[in-house]
């Protein structure tokens, strides 16, 4: 929380820095030191201790860490008590609001986590409005939003880093279970599974390994996965895992904490990533269907492509328009021992093959350049070169082998040109080559997801020093993802039924539209909206089934809220 004063920006020989994030300068104190014993040196101590001032680069506004840290500076008189904003931005905040007692949350959260559980949706709705999940300037948030806390009670980033720690995963696995129970179980359902990593900036961890990164900043991962029901858009439950442990080897537990949850008429679709000869037995032994993407041109594949090339491409039947492909089915086993019958659907694509071909001769382009720069020396190529080139050597004795050139192996790189632009798509149930397609696409709703967590919930890495506050900060994560989805969900509806195509009608351009609604305070302490809704607003409302008159009944019921608690901490 900012003072409503403003002080001096001490002297920076006294241990001071600015940091600038998202056009705001925050200015930080070095309190003391410490050893890192991995890096082997000395690393300061930081703590916020306030805001620069938008006119006057020697100003700041101060936080109570400022008073505790520079006691003896002389502060103004305060001007009004502002231990909240005379301007709250609400619309959003109105919207997330509906969202939470739509699904329960509310509810679920106090059974689970009590007395502070408002802050824990406050944290979820910070993380959505702001893009961003470090605790420390969590305070700026509640200072001029409206807060599902007691109260609506500002605490501070060392209350909020204390909540966080005392988030159990007991509470996380009941949310989890209770989540799920809410489901139909009867309901025949595709479950899109996707997992990612994240890097973790953090102190003593045993619970993050180092792995295979997917945005490798050498720090250890924590791996992080996701089960989204594609029927109904809703994730339906998460895991965390070391970042050692590989997709592929995780998916049967996944399967396994599905039939927990009480599913049992569901489909998997499973990205390349969890191809395996085992995880397909486990699914058929479980009696679950599938849809995966083939990893690469397998052999198998590549036989099935050429069995059919030129006899679907440019034939009208086979055209699916909305994915501008051609598709064909074939029936096949998956490997010799397989007992069942797989359903290829093979597509192709003239963009997909002109990018592929691209990509395919630029590779080859780049390996002969390699090899004609080492000829004459001693080199041992890696197997990759020998698939594509023939590599001559002489000798001037046995010792003294050197390579001397290379040639092209024309019939093996003619063959990868000719399957470039087709990809193949398997499923265990019998479908059309257009449904399969229709059903893998779904994935992208995951993928949303995991784009949504890193971008725009500020969480590319987490920054946590314990266990603790790592599974919390999932956890925290997770709802606000359900939240987040919902909203994508209202809105994605919202354009597919209107004649217009709204360029606001995304996630973060609706909530920054939204967040433009505001009460302010007058001096008899009750809070009115600035201004009448608008037309964008009210179009992006209606998304929601809501309208202006809406907001203005929400906007006098946190205005009273807010008079209520003012006249009782008076008394």
């Amino acid at each position: 929380m900012y003072l409503d004063y403003l002080v001096k920006i001490p002297d920076s020989s006294t241990g001071i820095t600015r940091k600038k994030i998202k056009g705001v300068t925050y200015i930080y104190y070095s309190y003391g030191h410490s050893y890192d014993t991995d890096k082997k040196y000395t690393v300061p101590k930081n703590t916020s201790i306030g805001k620069a001032a938008d006119d006057d680069s020697d100003m700041m506004y101060p936080n109570t860490n400022f008073i505790r840290y520079f006691p003896d500076v002389e502060l103004p008189d305060s001007k009004d008590d502002l231990s909240r904003s005379g301007c709250l931005r609400i619309g959003a905040f109105i919207v997330i609001q509906r969202v939470m007692a739509e699904y329960h949350l509310d509810e679920i959260t106090s059974r689970l986590i009590g007395k502070d559980s408002g802050l824990f949706l406050d944290l979820a709705a910070y993380s959505i409005i702001t893009e961003n999940n470090a605790g420390q300037y969590y305070p700026d948030y509640a200072f001029n939003h409206p807060l599902f806390t007691d109260g609506m009670k500002v605490y501070s980033d060392s209350k909020v880093s204390d909540f966080i720690n005392s988030i159990t995963r007991d509470q996380s696995i009941s949310f989890q279970n209770e989540w799920n129970a809410t489901r139909d179980h009867r309901e025949k359902i595709y479950i899109s599974y996707d997992s990612t990593n994240k890097n973790c900036q953090a102190g003593e961890l045993d619970f993050v390994e180092y792995g295979h990164a997917k945005d490798d900043q050498g720090a250890p991962i924590l791996n992080y996965s996701i089960a989204y029901d594609r029927n109904n858009s809703v994730p339906l439950f998460y895991e965390e895992y070391p970042g050692s442990i590989a997709d592929v080897s995780q998916l049967q537990l996944m399967l396994e904490k599905a039939t927990g949850y009480g599913y049992r008429n569901i489909g998997f679709i499973l990205d390349r990533g969890y191809f395996s000869k085992e995880n397909i037995r486990y699914m058929d032994k479980c009696g679950y269907e599938f849809i995966i993407m083939m990893k690469g041109m397998k052999p198998l594949v590549a036989e099935l492509v050429k069995q059919v090339k030129g006899t679907f491409e440019e034939k009208r039947e086979y055209s699916i328009r909305d994915y501008k492909v051609s598709g064909i089915t074939v029936k096949h086993q998956l490997y010799p021992a397989d007992e069942h019958e797989r359903y290829f659907h093979i597509y192709y694509n003239d963009r997909r093959k002109s990018s592929e071909r691209e990509a395919v001769e630029a590779k080859i382009d780049r390996m002969a350049e390699f090899l004609k720069v080492h000829e004459g020396t001693k080199l041992e190529f890696e197997p990759g070169f020998r698939k594509y080139f023939d590599l001559i050597y002489y000798h001037k004795g046995q010792k003294d082998e050197k390579f001397e050139c290379a040639r092209e192996l024309y019939d093996v790189i003619d063959e990868e040109i000719k399957l470039c632009g087709y990809f193949v798509i398997i499923t265990s149930d019998k479908m059309t080559a257009e449904e399969a397609l229709d059903l893998y696409k779904s994935r992208d709703a995951s993928e949303k997801l995991f784009r949504g967590d890193k971008s725009y919930l500020g969480n590319r890495s987490f920054r946590v020093q314990s266990n603790e506050s790592l599974h919390a900060k999932i956890f925290i994560e997770f709802v606000a993802l359900i939240i987040r989805n919902r909203i994508h969900w209202y809105l994605k509806e919202r354009m597919k039924n209107s004649e217009h195509k709204f360029n606001y009608m995304t996630v973060p351009a609706a909530l920054r539209e939204l967040e433009k609604i505001e009460l302010i305070r007058q001096p008899d302490h009750s809070y009115r909206l600035d201004h009448a809704v608008t037309k964008t607003q009210k179009e992006i409302l209606k998304a929601f089934n809501m309208t202006a008159r809406n907001i203005a009944e929400q906007a006098t019921a946190i205005s009273d809220d807010l008079q209520g608690m003012t006249t009782q901490e008076a008394s």
